[in-house]
């Protein structure tokens, strides 16, 4: 027996030493400038050493039992108890130092739960001690950085649970004055005397505690026990801790790592720490989930837990964090919900309808799905910055989650309310979907529409179950997956709530007004939104619409999406039979003047056949005060380069000219401006734009008097004669526009077409002619410059034709007098100038073209075609 005690003994000897040795390291580390990190991790590492011998030894009463006599006893309890009062020492040695070196006291819980053999009740004595020295050396601090609070108090509030008395007195001990550290921790100071005296008024009534609240109840009835040890103010106010104060006490990160910690206790094997641990997170989440940070690593944990292991017995605990980060913070946890593999699995689902459950928050979890609605599936998000948080990649397809998240979200009843009040961007933001995910390549063939789906369940949680099977008797819903249908299936959506007189129609119409006057994300959005808005209107409103409204569509002309402007023109050629009952009908013609600017041939065209419509019913006088504009902006067009678009603005200018007749004085100045085109666009090579130059030609010579008509028919015309009787009519009416005719003229010797460089030659040559009189040397000079230029043209026949003109100019520069006397000379010209032009070329234009031109005018033709079919497919 004597042996056995010397063993032991020893063994105790041997321990102190070995810790003593280790308490002499720890201290020349302290004195040392070792980086910190380096010096921690270097400590720790002894201090677990010095623990695994320290708390390995038999517990006292087993130690002492190993004495003989009651000398010996008493030697091993002093041995014993110098062993544990070294690692004490050693540890507050550390604390006080640095209170960071607190986190060693989490690293000895971890400890603890490796190995039941381990003495628990003596690691939470230190570990309260040391708490307790922690707390008092805090309080000469204004503010004190411990990181490992959260954890900590998550590893205490569990062992408040255990089954042991003396292990939960230690525990509640240790996490009253690890709360006080964090109230110094976040600069609050407050009594411990308020809270004894609240606890006084309370008369020590004890109230009755759910299930979940189990571990507040097991400290408390502990208090109660102990209460000849202790102050039950005291225990009492430490108890109700876990409710009240860890939420209110730890800082945002250290509530973060508090959650994240039980958070982890869910999957433990011990079916009762799972449990615990789900009791304390609903707690202190009911009360502080706002404080709670990194919601998102939280949801994404969860999911990993669930998925993982599906049949989770804590599964329906996890699914309530959800739902309580949903009432705090929906917006993190929503973006997080729709950032996972498409299409959502039955894990995703789950959690889905977990954040559906807090109704407190309907109208934020649909306004986040909003936001997130307004991406553009398998948009690249252009910049790092952008990327949410856990994609997988740039490629954004969380509207796609969104839409399919909907059709669990809307159903929900405690929705129906936060449904109604967002129905028109709920009903908008699904059409785009529709039509980017029709377009949408990422996924396969044979994808599930959710935007789609998510439309129709809108429809039937919004009470218009009648629409969607009205809808589904149209097969439009089957139909949707075709790119091509799309905007069709929009016009058959908005025709059907019209149909049906939709309750939601004035919200829905003002917020597309709001949303249009906003302008959208995207150019392609406007094309929704005024098919959409226009068969709304249609419906409701006799033309024309309400002045807000066609303002909207006067914008809509000149929009950057040729396809939206062709869809405004559409609806404003609609509403030429009320065009005068328009009061900004002048504004409307002039936008519609500004899209003839537009480089796309198909709004052009739209636009000359818009205006022409609304001039057919224009009053008189609002038409006069435009002619001159009008008949200006047609001009520029004659010359266009595609042949359909050079016949209805030739054609469309005569008309105008024709409509106009009672103001031909306005007109003349702007019909001598469209006068050199008109000629040289007779020998065009498609028929269109000859016959609309010469019923054009007619119209301006009768209104100007002219006598040329007879030339223009088929069976008498000659380019030349044309030519010759146009400028003999400007002799007598208007001369001393000549100048500007060949300024005009001169224009069209660079055309790439060889007939109006042909033409151009021709016309200069008689042009010059015929104000050879009056012309100054720096004009000649001008004309010689752009001639000589064509005597070395790729076409022969051009080529003649400019060394014809050159000596023509020639002989005018031959005979031309001083500068002075032909500005006199101008003055009385036109009194006294009676000579007419003869043919000076004796030309036929009707000669086999250049392989070019006939290149240009055959692909200018199929350029047309394609144009009639865009026209047509509007």
């Amino acid at each position: 027996m004597a042996t056995n005690t010397e063993s032991i003994a020893n063994s105790l000897l041997d321990t102190f030493s070995d810790l003593l040795c280790h308490q002499s390291m720890i201290l020349a580390m302290n004195s040392s400038f070792i980086d910190p990190l380096v010096q921690y991790e270097s400590q720790l590492s002894i201090i677990e050493s010095s623990f695994r011998k320290a708390f390995a030894i038999p517990t006292l009463e087993v130690v002492k039992t190993m004495g003989t006599n009651a000398e010996d006893k008493e030697e091993l309890e002093s041995v014993y108890m110098s062993i544990f009062n070294m690692y004490e020492d050693t540890l507050l040695i550390l604390v006080s130092k640095d209170l960071y070196k607190l986190q060693i006291l989490k690293e000895m819980m971890k400890w603890m739960d490796e190995d039941n053999l381990y003495f628990q009740e003596r690691v939470m004595v230190i570990i309260s001690r040391v708490l307790s020295f922690a707390s008092k050396k805090a309080r000469g601090h204004t503010s004190v950085d411990v990181p490992c609070l959260g954890v900590l108090a998550a590893e205490l509030s569990l062992l408040c649970c255990h089954t042991d008395p003396s292990i939960i007195q230690q525990a509640s001990s240790g996490m009253y004055y690890l709360l006080s550290i964090a109230k110094h921790q976040n600069g609050i100071h407050r009594s411990f005397n308020t809270y004894k005296q609240h606890i006084k008024e309370k008369n020590h009534t004890i109230l009755s505690i759910s299930a979940e609240d189990a571990f507040v109840k097991i400290q408390f009835n502990f208090s109660i026990k102990a209460k000849d040890r202790f102050d039950p103010y005291l225990l009492y106010y430490k108890f109700s801790l876990n409710r009240t104060s860890v939420g209110q006490y730890l800082m945002p990160s250290l509530l973060t790592d508090f959650v994240w910690s039980l958070l982890k206790k869910l999957s433990s094997r011990s079916h009762v720490t799972a449990f615990e641990a789900a009791a304390i997170l609903k707690l202190t989440l009911e009360s502080h989930a706002q404080k709670v940070t990194k919601v998102s690593k939280i949801v994404d944990d969860i999911y990993q837990q669930i998925s993982n292991n599906f049949s989770h017995t804590m599964k329906h605990a996890l699914l309530r964090v959800i739902t309580l980060l949903t009432r705090t913070s929906p917006k993190k946890v929503i973006f997080q919900l729709m950032d996972y593999p498409l299409p959502a699995d039955n894990t995703v689902i789950l959690m889905w309808q977990a954040a559906g459950y807090e109704s407190s928050v309907a109208p934020d979890v649909l306004s986040t799905i909003l936001l997130i609605l307004k991406g553009k599936p398998g948009e690249m998000e252009e910049t790092q910055m952008e990327r949410r948080r856990f994609s997988l990649d740039a490629t954004n397809m969380m509207p796609v989650a969104a839409s399919q998240a909907l059709c669990t979200f809307l159903p929900v009843g405690s929705y129906k309310k936060a449904v109604a009040q967002f129905f028109p961007q709920l009903l908008m933001a699904l059409m785009l979907q529709l039509f980017y995910t029709s377009q949408l390549r990422v996924l396969p063939e044979d994808r599930p529409l959710f935007a789609r789906d998510a439309l129709r369940v809108l429809l039937n949680c919004s009470g218009l179950q009648e629409v969607d099977l009205a809808l589904k008797k149209k097969n439009c819903w089957n139909q949707f997956s075709q790119v091509l249908f799309h905007n069709h299936g929009v016009y058959l959506i908005a025709k059907t709530l019209s149909e049906h007189n939709f309750p939601q129609f004035p919200e829905t119409l003002h917020y597309l007004y709001k949303t249009s006057v906003e302008g959208p994300r995207r150019s392609e959005d406007s094309i929704i939104t005024i098919i959409f808005l226009t068969e709304l209107l249609n419906n409701f409103f006799k033309d024309p619409f309400p002045e807000e409204f066609l303002v909207l569509f006067r914008d809509w002309v000149n929009d950057s999406n040729p396809e939206v402007s062709k869809l405004s023109l559409q609806k404003i050629a609609s509403m030429a039979p009320v065009i005068n009952e328009i009061e900004s009908a002048c504004s409307l013609i002039t936008s519609i003047l500004e899209a003839f600017l537009s480089k796309e041939k198909t709004v052009v065209m739209r636009a000359l056949l818009t205006l022409r419509r609304l001039l057919g019913r224009l009053d008189k006088v609002t038409y006069s005060s435009l002619c001159t504009n009008i008949a200006s902006s047609y001009c520029p067009l004659m010359d266009h380069s595609n042949g359909g678009i050079r016949s209805m603005a030739i054609r469309h200018f005569g008309e105008l000219l024709r409509d106009m007749s009672q103001y031909t004085w306005m007109l003349s100045h702007v019909i001598l401006g469209g006068l050199v085109p008109l000629i040289l666009f007779l020998e065009d090579k498609e028929q269109r734009v000859v016959k609309a130059c010469k019923y054009t030609l007619d119209i301006c010579a009768s209104q100007l008097k002219w006598s040329i008509s007879y030339l223009l028919k088929d069976e008498n015309y000659n380019f030349e004669l044309v030519v010759i009787n146009i400028c003999n009519n400007l002799v007598a009416s208007n001369e001393n526009q000549i100048t500007d005719l060949i300024s005009d003229t001169l224009g069209f010797m660079g055309s790439s077409r060889v007939y109006l460089r042909r033409g151009a030659v021709i016309l200069v040559g008689y042009l010059a002619k015929l104000g050879e009189y009056f012309l100054l040397k720096d004009e000649m000079a001008v004309m010689f410059e752009v001639i000589d230029k064509l005597r070395w043209d790729e076409d022969p026949i051009t080529r003649d034709l400019a060394e014809m003109t050159h000596h023509i100019l020639t002989e005018i520069a031959y005979k031309m007098t001083s500068s002075t006397i032909k500005k006199n000379f101008r003055r009385i010209f036109r009194f006294i100038y009676t000579k007419r032009l003869k043919p000076l070329y004796n030309w036929n234009m009707d000669l086999t073209d250049s392989d070019s031109d006939t290149k240009e005018t055959k692909s200018d033709k199929e350029g047309f075609a394609e144009d009639n079919d865009d026209d047509i497919a509007i």
